[in-house]
């Protein structure tokens, strides 16, 4: 019975980060209280998953040694350490506790079942019903795992189904729409920032008209099992059924809840289809894809292995590199995807995606993982469209910003680990927050009339502080910085998770302390056309009969937002990129669902697989060209591109080649080089398929030749002799 129970503490979710108390266990038992002995060693915290130590049944055993180092005197000690399997987010636990309090086991197992679809919204709102609710805003509709509330209470968008305060026997109720078989339930208390409310206990009946119930029982007492709950308000806690049980509708019946609260919470449920031999029922809808793709998650080492696969199967246009390391010293691991992969051609554009920066929203992860995998199968296939992107552009995708944060979230599961575990790195830095702000000393050098003249409107150089030994800037930051001076990028999308809708720079408010506030970039209209080429070519965000994930209804507006309208982000990469780079990002929220599970991978692909292509494709809308040097003929390195009336400039890449991304219209653009003579010439950007070639050829000044002639050792030539002489006439 032991090996049992410990088995179950596999599952105890972490401490919540956001009110520092313990979390629950599958049991919900808070951890025993501990004395401290003065000058002895308290035994370290268990990890999330792990089980308490000092128990050993049913676990193997290890020495390890601990010097504990006290008045210069080494003492050696020794204590047991558990191994343990890896917990899996759907396996039954093997106690349930009855009415009375008493522990029960059962020794039969189970598959576990995937979520239903609470989380994801493919349960409706519809097929969620409650015995009362205290307002619209905390109806059955918000009784959803992991729902975000808005910042006010009483709003259309609270943060979790709430029965009224006088309703004696409240319960919550989900339509599976037809027969399936229920075999766990996941909750979570109230999202708010005013209230604390969740339950404590809660009982479960099954039904297939509604009408006619039936409870879980509790195998050795017979009576209904009373399942343990939350003991904070964002903690997800699992409870699988003694024994798995088919029918249409499952309902939650809270037993208990925080005193001085209310009866509220949000659940999933996890729950297999199975077939109706009678046909009574409406088939339930299939998600998949024809794809011959690895739906799966990967830790880092799935990672690493699957990228070797593809390499392996494409080597001659694919390419794995590193950039850099996490704080753990996992490797940023980069795939590249071109037909010469590992150099910069000239006249071809650098695209990137990079995914998890934050390590919990790990969709964007596997769709750049099926992307690779995509590319290099079509490719063999000779698809043109694929085929096309990879002779026309050179793709580099990152898909794990953050893997320290990952295998965090990896290690809780898709459905536990909640909605800020593995989020930030393990230094607890927000890697969006963590880009240098150059927002601020450029509109400060506008507002001063400094720019273009003196302050450059583009390459803005990183401040004085952000270089410091001391600067709080993580290694992940660092390695993404130096890797984008690196490349000249022209493209990129940030993937992100927790909604479905794209946003675009300015991600921080222009008016200080504002926390939101529209705060266009001088190119609005492009990221405005990029933003919603991804949006319109996602089949999830142009579904029109689905709800808002949280608070905010984006499809009102082409699920497309400045990033400073919806919430203020200084140091964001998409700003950074804009303003150090020649780069155009965007950040592309997902999903609902940060973490969404398996079986859901293939939708998701289908959802986005699309839009991940015809976005890369939009580098070619606008101009590019190559700037010469009349002279030689040899390319420019960082002359300046101009555009008349948009007040950003790009530079050109060591080449001389440069791709500025423009909606279609009429320019007149500039080529600028420091020694040379600045070129003007008309540019028309059409809706053809792109770039419009603008090339610039320019000729040294008189200085600049005549330097170089003396620095060479060379006679100065008569033409340049008089035009010399002509400029000095001028000056007198």
């Amino acid at each position: 019975m032991w090996a049992l129970l410990l088995a179950l503490f596999a599952f105890a979710p972490a401490v919540s980060p956001a009110l520092g108390a313990p979390g629950n266990s599958v049991l919900g038992l808070a951890p025993p209280a501990t004395t401290e002995v003065p000058g002895s060693i308290p035994a370290p915290p268990s990890r999330p998953g792990q089980p308490p130590a000092g128990t050993a049944n049913g676990t193997s055993e290890q020495h390890v040694r601990i010097r504990v180092i006290k008045k210069k005197k080494v003492i050696m000690k020794k204590r047991r350490k558990l191994t343990h399997p890896t917990p899996l987010v759907t396996a039954k636990p093997l106690v349930t506790s009855s009415p009375a309090g008493t522990l029960n086991s059962h020794e039969k197992q189970e598959p576990g079942c995937p979520p239903l679809g609470l989380e994801s919204l493919r349960v409706s709102d519809s097929r969620l019903e409650a015995s009362s609710s205290q307002s619209f805003g905390l109806g059955p509709h918000r009784g959803r795992l992991n729902i975000q509330s808005g910042l006010e209470d009483g709003d259309l968008y609270d943060g979790a189904w709430c029965a009224e305060e006088q309703d004696a026997n409240p319960w919550f109720q989900v339509d599976a729409g037809h027969p399936t078989r229920f075999s766990g339930v996941i909750t979570q208390g109230r999202n708010s920032v005013w209230r604390y409310d969740w339950v404590t206990s809660y009982k479960v009946q099954f039904s297939n008209d509604s009408r006619t119930w039936w409870g879980s029982r509790n195998h050795s007492s017979g009576m209904d099992s009373v399942f343990p709950a939350n003991s904070d308000p964002e903690t997800p806690v699992l409870n699988l059924l003694p024994e798995p049980q088919v029918a249409r509708f499952i309902r939650l019946l809270p037993q208990t809840w925080l005193q001085g609260g209310t009866s509220c919470l949000r659940a999933e449920i996890l729950a297999c289809p199975v077939s109706d031999p009678n046909d009574l029922f409406l088939e339930a809808p299939s998600w998949g894809s024809s794809d011959p793709l690895d739906f799966r998650h990967h830790n880092y080492k799935a990672m690493r292995k699957l990228m070797k696969q593809v390499n392996e199967q494409c080597p001659n246009i694919t390419r794995i590199y590193s950039i850099g390391k996490s704080y753990q010293g996992l490797k940023l691991y980069v795939m590249e995807m071109s037909d010469q992969p590992g150099e910069h051609e000239l006249g071809e554009p650098e695209v990137r995606y990079v995914a998890g920066m934050h390590g919990n929203e790990a969709l964007g992860r596997e769709l750049l993982l099926l992307l690779m995998q995509f590319l290099c199968h079509e490719f063999l296939r000779g698809n043109p469209r694929v085929t096309r992107l990879l002779t026309e552009m050179r793709i580099h995708l990152l898909p794990s910003m953050n893997p320290d944060g990952y295998e965090i979230a990896y290690r809780r599961g898709s459905e536990l680990v909640g909605w800020a575990e593995g989020r930030w790195n393990v230094q607890s830095i927000d890697l969006n927050h963590n880009f240098a702000d150059l927002n601020t000393p450029l509109w400060e050098a506008q507002d001063e009339g400094q720019v273009p003249h003196i302050v450059p409107n583009h390459h803005v150089p990183l401040p004085t502080y952000y270089t410091l030994p001391n600067a709080t800037v993580a290694p992940e930051t660092r390695a993404v910085i130096e890797w984008m001076k690196r490349i000249p990028f022209v493209l990129s999308a940030n993937l992100h998770g927790g909604e479905l809708v794209v946003s675009y720079p300015f991600d921080m408010t222009r008016s200080p302390w504002a926390a939101r506030e529209l705060t266009p970039t001088p190119d609005d209209a492009v990221f405005r056309w990029l933003s919603t080429v991804y949006a319109g070519s996602n089949l999830a965000m142009q579904d029109t009969s689905r709800r808002p994930c949280h608070s905010q209804d984006f499809s009102m507006h082409g699920n497309i937002i400045n990033g400073a309208d919806w919430h203020t982000v200084p140091g964001s990469m998409n700003d950074f990129s804009y303003l150090h780079t020649n780069c155009f990002e965007v950040t592309v929220e997902l999903s609902c669902d940060k973490f969404p599970h398996e079986s859901e991978l293939p939708q998701e692909w289908e959802n986005n697989k699309d839009a991940l292509l015809t976005y890369l494709e939009q580098v070619r809308m606008g101009i590019a060209g190559v700037v010469r040097d009349k002279d030689t003929e040899l390319g420019i390195a960082d002359a300046v591109i101009a555009v008349d009336g948009i007040n950003h400039d790009v530079t050109t890449a060591w080449g001389g080649d440069y791709w500025r991304l423009l909606t279609p219209g009429d320019y007149m653009v500039t080529a600028s080089a420091e020694g040379y003579h600045s070129v003007t010439r008309s540019c028309r950007v059409t809706f053809e398929e792109g770039p419009f070639p603008c090339n610039f050829v320019l000729t040294k000044t008189p200085k600049q030749r005549l330097r170089e002639l003396l620095a060479a050792g060379a006679k100065v030539p008569p033409d340049l002799r008089r035009r010399l002489e002509r400029l000095r006439g001028q000056k007198d």
